[in-house]
């Protein structure tokens, strides 16, 4: 290191430890020039990981807001916060795994829409009107009717009787 003081390039390591948050590694050196002491820090150079907007930009891959849009999904549902951290925790391992260290949104999306709809159909319905912005109430009964399609061949063709609204309820 080069010395703060005299710019001299030698030095002795003295003491040596971990920072307080883990992150980093304090290092109290002295000078062997001028012999006198200074810290330096030693921390992990990380990479950001990126993804790609629709419109080609490129911003660092912010976990809260994966999170974040799935908690407006899973708004008054049954799905814990435990699951939507472990969701969010494979969506970032997949990126993670990928070797240029971006992803499109529309994969991140499409990964989360995944999750979604083995997890609540409500919640997954929800995400989708977001996340495929659709222009019309065609496309919005498409994505429906694959659900409940998908619901039919789950429960052997056999569909329950829809609900009456009476005067009791």
């Amino acid at each position: 290191m080069k010395c703060p003081f005299c710019g001299y390039l030698d030095d002795r390591v003295v003491d040596s430890r971990e920072s307080r948050e883990g992150d980093a590694i304090r290092r109290r050196r002295e000078c062997t020039r001028c012999e006198r002491r200074f810290t330096s820090y030693e921390r992990i150079d990380e990479i950001p990981y990126m993804v790609v907007k629709k419109d080609g930009t490129r911003e660092r891959f912010e976990r809260r807001k994966v999170i974040a849009g799935m908690l407006k999904a899973c708004e008054k549902r049954p799905v814990s916060v435990a699951i939507l951290e472990t969701v969010a925790n494979r969506v970032e391992a997949a990126l993670h795994e990928r070797p240029d260290k971006e992803m499109s949104t529309e994969a991140v999306g499409a990964f989360v829409m995944d999750e979604l709809k083995v997890l609540d159909k409500v919640a997954y319905v929800r995400f989708a009107s977001v996340y495929r912005d659709f222009r019309d109430l065609g496309e919005f009964m498409e994505v429906l009717k694959g659900l409940l399609d998908g619901q039919e061949e789950k429960d052997g063709g056999a569909r329950a009787a829809p609900r009456s609204s009476g005067p009791d309820e």
